[in-house]
């Protein structure tokens, strides 16, 4: 019972960490300039993210702008789109896989299978976590790269946006419920294998004595 609640604690870490990795894939707030000008109304805040780049002005008008051009941007910024739909696919994927697997599911089949089935979706949420864990730690490191650099004006550079943490803590909810549900199966074999059932041998001297008592009752 208690295997089966961690597994289910796994599987809502699990399920937390798709949403946010979907969200984080989609928020325009990657890196965030902000440029106050003289006067308050025309104070803006400049937002770029994987697919569009935002403006939002202090009157709370804004406009975003699609970026149609995959060749043009960085390649940081194209490394990080693939990887981040990759990762949604694979949470996508764990989440299916462990519903069947999971042992408060009655799908599947026999334990073993559920077994296999389980480590099948905890490796499905590892690499995602990778995944997702890869491109934030890149677009990461440029943004502080490029806001270290004393050679790039304070109007161009960037700071860390929400959607980078949201990335990060996605790719640990996804992490720990793929390690979760690995090792709760492979602890099951290992048992197994350490403890195999125990196996009844008569000796033979035994049956040898039973056999002699028997004939000498028929004397």
């Amino acid at each position: 019972m208690a295997s089966a609640g961690l597994q289910f604690f796994a599987f809502m870490l699990a399920l937390f960490g798709a949403f946010g990795d979907i969200a984080a894939t989609l928020l325009p707030n990657w890196k965030v300039n902000a440029d106050v000008g003289s006067n308050i109304i025309t104070a803006i805040t400049q937002m770029q993210g994987l697919w569009m780049d935002c403006t939002w002005y202090s009157t709370g008008m804004f406009s975003c702008t699609l970026k149609y051009s995959v060749l043009s941007l960085p390649v940081y910024i194209q490394a990080a789109r693939t990887t981040m739909v990759l990762s949604c696919i694979l949470s996508a994927f764990g989440i299916c896989i462990t519903t069947v697997g999971m042992k408060c599911t009655k799908l599947g089949g026999d334990t073993d299978s559920k077994s296999h089935t389980c480590f099948a979706g905890g490796v499905c949420f590892i690499l995602a976590g990778i995944f997702g864990l890869v491109p934030t730690s890149w677009y990461t490191r440029e943004i502080i790269s490029n806001f270290l650099d004393q050679t790039i004006p304070e109007s161009s550079k960037h700071e860390p946006g929400g959607a980078v943490y949201i990335g990060f803590i996605s790719a640990g909810f996804l992490l720990v419920a793929g390690v979760i549900f690995c090792t709760s199966c492979f602890k099951k074999q290992q048992g197994a294998w350490i403890y195999p059932p125990k196996q009844q041998h008569f000796p033979s001297t035994q049956q040898e004595n039973n056999a002699g008592y028997n004939l000498k009752d028929y004397v």
